[in-house]
């Protein structure tokens, strides 16, 4: 028979982190989602490494519609407070269309 204080120490769960995807508002655990960061020089651009790059960040799940809502209605903008430039926005509907579609 196992002892009380083992007992605790195996049932207790590791902290997962959760954030919520700008445009579906869906929480999921933080490595679910795609991290889009705006650096502190203002490029956008998606944050594909295991170290976070410093900036301003907002999360966005692999589904193309919600990758696309966010780029038409500006939700990414909002979060990331701040315009994104042109060929940002092209980088990441490219992202969206290469890497996520391969996905599904």
């Amino acid at each position: 028979m196992a002892s009380a204080a083992a007992q605790t120490k195996d049932s207790r769960k590791k902290h997962v982190p959760l954030r919520r995807c700008v445009s579906c508002a869906k929480q999921l655990p933080q490595r679910e989602l795609v991290r889009i960061v705006r650096d502190p020089s203002g490029r956008v651009s998606v944050d594909l490494g295991r170290k976070k790059q410093s900036g301003r960040g907002a999360y966005l799940c692999h589904e193309p519609d919600c990758w696309e809502k966010a780029l038409k209605k500006d939700r990414l903008s909002v979060a990331l407070k701040g315009a994104i430039a042109a060929e940002d926005r092209q980088r990441l509907q490219e992202f969206a269309k290469g890497e996520l579609q391969q996905a599904h």
